[in-house]
């Protein structure tokens, strides 16, 4: 008998007392792929937490492998501080709620405090609730954009960013050590209430949070002026009340919503994939303007840290990629600040090594600093810590990454859409009392710089064969580095797993000055580039291109040949 065998008959066993996983569970028996599949591995947790599909087994998200990894972290907290405490926010997907409140239980019963909010939250409000209630770490649930079947579990560091490298695989550690069935502590929500171990955040940390907000605008009085039309939908997630209140004091009288996408609803019925990047989820938004044109359509993932637009421009609606939106951003807080002499000395803005290189060239026009990091906004968060420790907080700007991820501003830790969806409705207002879309103003950009096409690609590989085959695919890569790509050279490859840069023409290797990840980049003539790496949160391998061109339709063209030569080097069908 296989071990994933031997794990399902001991599930089995245990699980006798929970009808819902128990059943699941017997509804499989003598299926072994399904059986494979959901005992094949442990849900990993790294510096994203835990993502995976909703159901029975130790590769599934589910009460035993939830208070698995709480009951770990608690043993790694304890290990670290006395006293400790944690804030746990959740999102609308199914299970969030119940998730949530078995976090809080099993932290309460290792004498750790538990403050939790009372009903569902955006992100990066629980990256505040942590730096402002000075809790020692932060739980979040939440899959962030991916389909219904998903969910996840997210921790967060002292300092308000999601857990770095070192402390997830520290915490790790411990988690391993749990036994699902026979370590777990938990005391009973209402009795750990009573005696004061679980404590609700009170809604006027929410209150302080749209305070800091509330300081964003830096052109207000163009707001109250405005007449420009705004749609948004939550997509059925966190955002509803948050953007719309934000909205609204900051002088937005013209904001409708999406109905049918309005109420929290795990199970997103009208748009399947709930993420900001793909024009279907712009679709009910598209047939409200069949009776009502708006100027921006706006939609925010279901835990509202990311966020996506589309822009009336020549009587269509243009879906703008999260790196237009940030190149768009950086032109208008960066002019807009210095125009009003409120850019600091010697400014700084973020951005993930992945996205788009137009982004610095915008930013050194106005004389600001652009710090490239890894993927995942953590390592912006602890880029803001670090600023914050040498005195220079003021000097940030913003922070920016091509997955539709934005912070404005200093007050959270983590990528902010409630703030980002303020900014881009004034940045937007601003440009059309000038008589400008903000198609108007890419256009402008491109025209100063060069056109800037990016592709993301996305491959999937479901399963645990799927995983075996993402590995070789890197492997396989690492070894056999291209010689040219669509027929440019490679000038130089960027090996982040090694820590180093080839030069291809010289065999010359430079370290690289960021932690070690599983990525492979290569350099090619005239600021074009590709990107490999494995998702962290999803099964699948990520493609990043960027073609330049003098021409919009040249710098596609050769994006979409960058594409299709790397699909052919990762011998992808």
């Amino acid at each position: 008998m296989n071990d994933a065998a031997k794990l399902y008959d001991l599930w089995l066993e245990k699980t006798a007392d929970n009808e819902e996983i128990h059943s699941e569970l017997l509804a499989i028996k003598g299926s072994d792929e399904e059986i494979l599949d959901r005992f094949y591995r442990n849900l990993e947790f790294g510096t994203a937490g835990l993502r995976g599909v909703l159901g029975a087994g130790t590769n599934r998200m589910n009460t035993y492998t939830v208070c698995q990894a709480t009951q770990g972290l608690a043993d790694y907290l304890n290990s670290k501080y006395e006293g400790a405490s944690v804030a746990i926010g959740y999102d609308s997907r199914i299970n969030s709620d119940v998730f949530s409140k078995q976090c809080a239980e099993v932290l309460a019963a290792n004498g750790i405090k538990a403050y939790i909010f009372p009903r569902l939250m955006p992100t990066p409000l629980l990256s505040f609730a942590v730096m402002r209630l000075k809790c020692n770490s932060g739980i979040v649930i939440t899959a962030s954009h991916n389909p219904s079947k998903y969910n996840g579990y997210k921790c967060y560091d002292p300092a308000g960013y999601q857990m770095t490298d070192e402390a997830a695989m520290e915490t790790y550690s411990f988690i391993q050590k749990v036994d699902m069935f026979e370590d777990v502590k938990r005391i009973p929500f209402d009795e750990a209430t009573e005696k004061g171990l679980i404590e609700y955040i009170p809604d006027s940390l929410a209150e302080e949070f749209y305070s800091q907000v509330m300081q964003r605008p830096i052109n207000p009085e163009v707001i109250g002026g405005s007449d420009i039309k705004i749609i948004y939908t939550p997509l059925n997630g966190t955002g509803n009340i948050p953007v719309r209140t934000v909205l609204s004091r900051a002088g937005f009288k013209n904001v409708s919503v999406v109905p049918e996408q309005e109420m929290p609803d795990g199970k997103f019925p009208t748009c399947p994939y709930p993420n900001p990047e793909i024009r279907q989820v712009f679709e009910c938004a598209l047939k409200m303007t069949e009776s009502e044109k708006a100027d921006l359509l706006l939609a925010t993932d279901p835990d509202c840290d990311r966020v996506g637009i589309a822009v009336l421009s020549g009587g269509e609606y243009v879906l703008l990629s999260g790196n237009d939106v940030g190149v768009l951003l950086a032109e208008y807080m960066l002019s807009a600040r210095k125009a009003k002499g409120t850019l600091p000395e010697n400014p700084v803005m973020t951005k993930s090594f992945v996205s788009t290189p137009l982004f610095d060239r915008v930013a050194a026009k106005y004389g600001c600093k652009v710090v490239d990091v890894l993927t995942g906004f953590k390592y912006v968060g602890e880029f803001i810590s670090k600023l914050q420790k040498e005195g220079g907080e003021n000097r940030f700007v913003m922070g920016f990454e091509e997955s539709y991820g934005y912070l404005i501003g200093t007050h959270a830790r983590d990528k902010d859409a409630v703030a980002a969806s303020l900014m881009i409705c004034e940045m937007t207002a601003y440009y059309k009392s000038k008589g400008k879309t903000l198609v108007d103003v890419l256009n402008d950009i491109y025209a100063e710089f060069g056109n800037y096409a990016n592709r993301l690609y996305n491959f999937a590989f479901e399963g645990a064969s799927g995983m075996v085959k993402m590995a070789e695919i890197m492997s396989d890569t690492r070894k056999n580095p291209p010689k040219e790509l669509a027929g440019l050279r490679v000038l130089k490859v960027h090996d982040f797993e090694a820590g180093f840069v080839t030069d291809c023409e010289t065999g010359e290797k430079t370290a690289i000055e960021l932690p070690k990840s599983n990525v492979l980049a290569y350099s090619l003539p005239d600021g074009n580039f590709a990107i490999v790496r494995p998702s962290g949160t999803e099964p699948k391998i990520k493609v990043y291109i960027t073609g330049c061109g003098k021409t919009a339709q040249g710098a596609a063209e050769l994006a979409e040949s960058l594409g299709g030569a790397m699909k052919k080097l990762l011998k992808i069908n």
